[in-house]
């Protein structure tokens, strides 16, 4: 089944807050060999002038994640996950992530292009603070492949 067209423009409902921890700041910086000290220690976060530690800016795919399975659980998406390729991200901050925020993400479908056979589905995850202020709008392309 061919990516369904009518996906662009579908906005997905918020996701469920997501709780930034320390360690999974701390966690997520050695495994992209972000080592600055403003990754893991709070001292050197503070001295910056940030309340705790500063996650890597590749961090809030860890919470487009949870939008991107909303698109991917849609079964009228034509999206099959044995299909899909990462193709592209792009990240637009406002402000870093810091442990301690809550973070929501709410997505949407901006584009579905055709290209040799393949789709590119493009998505804007706006993820936002517990006072519903901007921290990162990330932007993902997805590559689907066609049938075989």
């Amino acid at each position: 089944m061919p990516v369904n067209p009518e996906l662009v423009g579908r906005v997905f409902p918020p996701t469920a807050p997501y709780l930034v921890g320390r360690e999974k700041v701390r966690e997520f910086a050695r495994a992209v060999f972000a080592d600055d000290p403003q990754h893991t220690d709070p001292s050197a976060a503070r001295a910056l002038g940030y309340p705790d530690v500063v996650a890597p800016p590749t961090f809030a795919m860890v919470i487009q994640d949870q939008t991107l399975q909303q698109l991917l659980a849609e079964p009228d998406s034509g999206i099959e996950l044995s299909r899909v390729l990462h193709a592209e991200q792009r990240f637009r901050y406002s402000r870093p992530i810091v442990a301690g925020d809550e973070l929501t993400a709410t997505l949407s479908v901006t584009g579905i292009r055709s290209v040799g056979g393949n789709a590119m589905v493009t998505s804007e995850a706006e993820i936002t603070d517990a006072a519903g202020g901007h921290v990162v709008t990330a932007t993902s392309v997805l590559l689907v492949g066609g049938d075989e």
